[in-house]
């Protein structure tokens, strides 16, 4: 943590502040708890110091030798001898001319008393009272002494020196100061445990690391254009991050999700089964009211126990986009390099015969090129009018001749130039998936020919694909278009999936046509081409 120009870490900030509070807390309290221990040892000297006054007092020794002024010497015998008991420094008893009649200084008997503090105990007060002596500065008592018929003949005094009396306050509060040091050296140990022990909860990191990492992590989630949600052992919604949101948003779903449970609010989640199964799903389509996602769920776990769960989901829409327009690119590739093979082939036969200078047969020879391109050209182009598409198939007639198959293209009426974009996208999968599958279906055939056909209405497209191969059965009639379904092995069986998946969003069917020899695959599109010039 920063204070002003100086840093100091949380494990120090901790243990100051906990050492702190301590300090103040132990010291008020001692202060305290000082004060009202030497009041009550103040209090306790004072009523003992009264007590013992008041016993001499009421003696009747003392107060026969005083009215009598008879027997003064048994004064002083009494006098030492309790105060050798009680543990004081001096008892004094005097007449009411202030002359003393007992002192532990037996040479200060019959002298005054000093001090100038017994004036009020001569009116018949009792009181208590700090003065300097002949002894030194004590802590006194004065308690007059009265006959039987109450009339005042002397005062008791009873005194504690004050060096004894701070000794007695200094044992009392003597413990309390060593508890508060024990107090204090708990309290500083226990901060320091607690801060370590709140450092190695947050792993040893300072608060503001913390708030990076937590801004961080936000942006990282904020990024992904995958849909992030993740839930509590409870089920209850703890994160979603900006893209989930908009999901939710798409499908109808307005309100917030955190804190919501995942059971109310998106019930074909199936979040609550990962945490509880702690079996991970992937590529899971869920449809939520009329949205199609692609869900991925994982258990979130912590020290080898499950604590949450994880699901990412993407539009499925818009990962098919993407999947096709992959498709698309690869067929380019593919198509780019057949022609530039073919293209390289010519290039040596046009050298060969430069350098063997058959000028005629070269003239012939590119004469032939030029003518051939030209009719296949003019024939794909009078039957399709979007140039993608056309050089698509251009590049397919010389990918299958390269290949050694024979593909026919022909039609009746123009293929159209549409105006989404996406739709060429749709078409290129479409012509490029059956294409290659016929030329996989002819591979290991004797006649390997490949018949295209387009027609065309006003508001119908259709495409044929008819090839000279095996042909499929009638068990697997039904499971040509499923995904993952193939007669050639693993990982196959996704071209015609593909197709399927293109011609219902274009809106059209796909059907496999029955014939004695071989497979037809007839695809309808509806389309409806815009006049130009209304």
């Amino acid at each position: 943590m920063k204070f002003g120009r100086f840093y100091i870490s949380l494990q120090k900030v901790i243990t100051l502040f906990v050492c702190t509070v301590v300090i103040l807390s132990l010291t008020v309290t001692g202060i305290l708890i000082g004060e009202e221990v030497t009041d009550e040892t103040k209090k306790y000297l004072s009523d003992k110091a009264i007590n013992i006054a008041r016993t001499v007092a009421r003696s009747p020794l003392v107060i026969e030798a005083l009215e009598h002024k008879q027997d003064e010497k048994n004064i002083q015998s009494y006098a030492e001898e309790v105060r050798k008991i009680t543990d004081v420094r001096f008892i004094v008893v005097m007449d009411m001319n202030h002359i003393r009649k007992s002192h532990p200084d037996k040479e200060k008997i019959g002298k005054r008393f000093i001090g100038g503090d017994e004036a009020r105990a001569m009116k018949g007060k009792s009181y208590t009272s700090v003065a300097e002596g002949t002894l030194g500065t004590s802590f006194r008592a004065f308690v007059p002494v009265k006959n039987r018929e109450g009339q005042q003949v002397g005062v008791v005094a009873v005194g504690i020196m004050m060096n004894r009396v701070e000794e007695a306050i200094i044992n009392s509060t003597h413990i309390i100061y060593v508890a508060i040091g024990v107090g204090l050296i708990i309290g500083i140990l226990g901060a320091w445990i607690l801060a370590r022990k709140i450092k190695g909860i947050l792993f040893g990191l300072e608060p503001f690391q913390i708030a990076n990492l937590l801004q961080e992590r936000n942006a990282m989630l904020e990024s992904v254009r995958e849909g992030i949600v993740a839930v509590d052992r409870e089920s209850r919604i703890v994160l979603a991050n900006s893209e989930a949101v908009r999901l939710f948003h798409r499908a109808g779903m307005n309100h917030q999700p955190i804190g919501e449970n995942i059971e109310d609010y998106l019930p074909q989640s199936r979040l609550r089964h990962v945490v509880e199964g702690e079996t991970p799903e992937f590529d899971r389509e869920v449809t939520l009211n009329g949205l199609t996602l692609l869900v991925n769920r994982v258990p979130v776990k912590v020290d080898g126990h499950t604590v949450a769960a994880l699901a990412t989901f993407r539009d499925k829409t818009e990962i098919k986009k993407l999947a096709e327009q992959l498709t698309g690119v690869k067929m380019y590739a593919e198509a780019l390099r057949v022609k530039t093979h073919e293209f390289m082939n010519k290039l040596h036969v046009i050298l060969g015969l430069v350098q063997m200078r058959e000028l005629d047969r070269l003239s012939s020879y590119i004469q032939q090129l030029t003518d051939h391109y030209h009719m296949e050209a003019g024939s794909v182009s009078q039957l399709v009018r979007e140039p993608i598409l056309a050089g698509f198939l251009l590049s397919k007639l010389s990918y299958a001749r390269e290949r050694g198959v024979q593909l026919n293209l022909s039609g009746n009426g123009v293929w159209p130039r549409p105006e989404d974009p996406g739709i060429v996208d749709e078409w290129v999968t479409i012509f490029g998936n059956l294409i290659d599958n016929a030329m996989e279906a002819v591979e290991d055939c004797e006649q390997k020919e490949i018949d295209v056909s387009l027609e065309t209405t006003d508001s119908t497209l259709s495409l044929s694909v008819t090839d000279t191969g095996k042909g499929i059965s009638d068990d697997q009639k039904e499971k040509i278009f499923e995904k993952g379904f193939s007669t050639k092995g693993e990982n196959r069986g996704y071209g015609l999936n593909l197709v399927r998946i293109s011609v219902e969003k274009l809106g059209g069917t796909l059907t496999h046509i029955p014939i004695d020899s071989g497979t037809k695959i007839l695809v309808t599109l509806p389309f409806e081409e815009k006049d130009e010039n209304p």
